[in-house]
């Protein structure tokens, strides 16, 4: 991403936030030209529900680059309560409580850290629902 694209961009970086279509409803993570599904150049900025189900998972084993360190991990298909569906990385289950349509929340949580420059990255994961709904 270029350095202006990431400024007017860093709302969202922590939060489940983005774009919405005004006239097809999709869901954009930046801001873009033109929508994805229906070509309107109307967006209106959205917050997204920070709980949902699990769809699917998978457990990363050959990570790529920057995340050697934290192999083994669960990555899931999330479906939020609105129907959005996002991928992230899961946390706080172990290897044999993950299951299709358990529900869970957005946590705020250590991503990474930076090698060269040890910064420490930082965005939103799911774990299992704590809240009985």
């Amino acid at each position: 991403m270029r350095i202006p694209g990431y400024w007017r961009n860093t709302q969202f970086f922590y939060r489940l936030a983005g774009w919405k279509c005004v006239h097809c409803g999709a869901f954009h993570h930046y801001k873009p030209v033109v929508c994805k599904r229906c070509g309107s150049r109307e967006f209106a900025q959205a917050e997204l529900p920070s709980s949902g189900k699990l769809i699917t998972y998978t457990i990363v084993r050959s990570p790529p680059r920057g995340f050697e360190l934290f192999a083994p991990y669960a990555i899931g298909l999330i479906e939020l309560e609105d129907g959005t569906r996002i991928l992230s990385q899961l946390t706080d289950f172990k290897e044999n409580e993950l299951k299709d349509e358990i529900k869970v929340e957005a946590v705020f949580r250590r991503v990474r850290i930076n090698g060269d420059q040890g910064i420490i990255e930082y965005g939103y994961k799911f774990r299992p629902a704590l809240r009985r709904s």
